[in-house]
């Protein structure tokens, strides 16, 4: 391969079966390169990958100059209740505030469904008497000998970090941090997170959780960051590192460990956020993206260049009120289990193979089938081309495990056949599935399926993504380049972003002088955080955006303020007009009240240089040809060589295009043609 040149940005993502890196350069020079992840230390496996990576395209390791990393080892510690031993203090009689949360049952028609336990026990929370007003005034001071008490009794919990949280601290968010400094050092220097520092927003269930999720995971990330420096140190590496964010946005490494909490949804945004810089480029107005990787499948929606952004969502059974790139999970991924319940039921998931043993075909010890012993068994996938040729795969030991399942519910014939049936059998299990989670989330946004492109990535994604769409009525799939690697993508171009809020619960008549003066206050807040990430050279915008209801109603609507709003009628016109789009009404004589604002400081990175393919001859022959077990029967397929398509080429399915990262499946009844920048669209011919 032709070495690429200096100055090149590397993004890097850590998933719980591959560690996936691309490498940017200057002159629109690719690579990608995907390495086996190690649950047991995330940062083994990208030093190894990285080091491969760098042999790979005959660069030095001072030829790097930025690492972009999106990391899922918050996310998972959370799921797995893996984290740190961690404390909590709050304002005198708050102390079942984990416990009370919001008196509501997980389910209203599961009478034994049973709570999740808090991250705190009971036994490790302490009280303060110290208090703050509606408006940020202190009503009760925790003076010297209060602060030390707290302090002590922290110390003897024999915990890690602590989190703090005072009633109303949202409306004095320096008085609620200059607290957790004193109590920290009362208790010998114990890290304490200051809730309203991290998120000062009404609610104060909500934003415990915020301040005890982010105390949780502290410890693993900085020691996780600490390593992973180390390393690329003795590699010779010492390009500064980003993280990215659940916003989409990336962040310095001090800012990710110090708020960790921002970091948890990384992985996933970075791949829609590299899935709508796709679309604007190929003028895709409206797609679903489809990231199906070894463990999970997550979609989300985005339309008009724009993804949605979600106030809250559920990590691990937990409200989180960040605000997320809105991904949903729709169902099992490459290394999901193939199983039959106790009443002879086939299933899939959620239990997953991971990376370590793997699927039976890995013959790293695993001897439950998957998803990917599917594919191989139907004959998607080449057993000797496994990240181009790098693992072989052992397609009789798939077979063998697809039929002893097959016999579990009564699958006859041949091994060879059962096995085949049944893996179809457990990929219409999985699409189905996917299929109705999606048409849900469509569903609930009044969305029909056929005005939207599906964009699959992750290394199954492309796979699976002719499997989804036929069944969801999806008409059109565009498929990246690097589909196996686009979180990768997604994070070597992702822009520096920062939330930031206040609550103001107020009536918007009166106080619109307020509300600006708080958009004010933000950007200065945004300016200066930017300037001290490093991103002050580059161009800056700000996003704003308000939280506002009528008086009397339950719930708030999230209001995109454009540039140029700046007076009370104009305001109220923005939240009239997105009320009525929601609920088909609207109510101009009723108060307006206005809820949290929030700003979005953006630094906006260089774009990624766009390879453009060659031109050269306007067909690429088919390499080979493999049969395709489709809908009970064997059918031939052509298989072509992703590297070698040219742009304009077209292909008829059933067809097989291959690459290192992952393979295309292009079903009988649908086309394919390759665009100028190698992205290759595949079409229903009922479209």
């Amino acid at each position: 391969m032709e070495t690429v040149r200096s100055g090149v940005r590397i993004g890097i993502d850590v998933g719980g079966t591959f560690t996936d890196f691309v490498l940017s350069g200057a002159g629109g020079e690719m690579a990608f390169y995907k390495e086996p992840s190690t649950p047991d230390d995330p940062s083994r496996a990208l030093i190894e990958g990285l080091g491969k990576l760098l042999d790979q395209t005959g660069m030095a390791p001072g030829d790097v100059s930025s690492l972009m990393h999106g990391t899922t080892i918050g996310l998972n510690a959370i799921i797995q209740r893996k984290g740190a031993r961690i404390g909590l203090i709050v304002t005198s009689g708050y102390r079942d505030i984990l416990e009370i949360a919001r008196c509501r049952m997980p389910s209203s028609f599961d009478l034994h469904a049973a709570k999740e336990v808090p991250l705190v026990p009971r036994a490790r929370i302490v009280e303060i008497a110290a208090r703050l007003s509606p408006s940020g005034e202190v009503t009760i001071k925790a003076d010297d000998a209060e602060i030390a008490r707290v302090g002590g009794e922290l110390a003897a919990l024999d915990i890690d970090a602590a989190a703090l949280v005072l009633i109303n601290g949202y409306a004095s968010p320096d008085h609620e941090a200059e607290l957790a400094r004193k109590i920290s050092a009362a208790a010998n220097g114990l890290q304490i997170t200051s809730a309203a520092s991290i998120w000062p927003e009404i609610r104060e269930y909500e934003r415990t959780l915020v301040a005890c999720l982010n105390a949780y995971i502290q410890p693993l990330i900085r020691t996780y960051f600490e390593r992973l420096g180390k390393g690329l140190q003795e590699r010779g590496i010492t390009a500064p590192i980003l993280v990215t964010a659940s916003n989409g946005g990336s962040l310095s490494i001090a800012s990710a460990v110090e708020r960790p909490v921002e970091t948890i949804l990384s992985g996933p945004a970075s791949g829609v956020m590299a899935a709508v810089r796709l679309a604007q480029a190929t003028g895709v107005h409206s797609i679903i993206t489809f990231d199906m990787g070894g463990t999970s499948s997550d979609i989300a929606i985005a339309s008009g260049g724009m993804p949605e952004l979600a106030t809250r969502t559920d990590i691990g059974g937990l409200p989180l009120v960040l605000p997320v790139v809105d991904v949903s999970a729709i169902g099992a991924g490459g290394g999901s289990i193939v199983w039959v319940d106790p009443h002879g039921v086939l299933k899939v998931g959620p239990q997953s193979a991971g990376a370590r043993p793997g699927p039976v075909s890995y013959r790293q010890g695993g001897t439950e089938s998957t998803v990917t012993d599917c594919y191989l068994t139907l004959g998607y996938i080449d057993p000797d081309g496994f990240l181009g040729g790098r693992m072989k795969l052992d397609g009789t030991a798939a077979r063998d495990a697809l039929a002893a399942v097959g016999a579990k519910i009564g699958i006859e014939g041949d091994a060879a056949d059962r096995a085949a049936r049944t893996a179809e059998g457990a990929l219409s299990v999985t699409t189905a599935g996917m299929a109705s989670a999606l048409h849900k989330t469509l569903a609930e946004r009044g969305l029909d399926p056929r005005g939207f492109a599906l964009v699959p990535f992750g290394g199954a994604g492309p796979t699976h993504a002719n499997l989804l769409a036929e069944e969801v009525g999806i008409l059109h799939v565009v498929v990246p380049p690097a589909a196996g690697t686009f979180c990768a993508l997604g994070a070597a171009g992702a822009d520096f972003r920062r939330d930031f809020v206040r609550s103001l619960r107020r009536p918007l008549v009166g106080n619109a002088g307020l509300l600006f003066e708080t958009f004010d206050a933000l950007s200065r807040d945004g300016r200066a955080w930017l300037e001290a990430e490093g991103g002050v050279q580059l161009e800056t915008r700000f996003e704003r955006s308000l939280d506002m209801r009528y008086a009397g109603q339950a719930y708030e609507l999230r209001v995109r303020l454009e540039p140029g709003i700046d007076d009370a009628g104009a305001v109220a016109e923005a939240f009239h007009r997105e009320h009525e789009r929601i609920y088909g009404f609207r109510d101009p004589d009723a108060v307006i009240e206005l809820g949290t604002v929030r700003l979005a400081a953006v630094g906006v990175t260089p774009d990624l240089p766009t390879p453009r393919l060659a031109g050269g001859a306007s067909v690429s022959p088919p390499k080979g040809k493999r049969l395709l077990f489709h809908r009970g029967g064997w059918v031939e397929a052509s298989i072509y060589a992703r590297s070698a398509l040219a742009p304009g080429q077209s292909l008829e399915g059933p067809a097989i295009v291959e690459q290192e990262d992952t393979t295309v499946i292009v079903l009988p009844r649908w086309n394919a043609h390759v665009d100028e920048v190698g992205n290759l669209h595949l079409e229903s011919a009922a479209r």
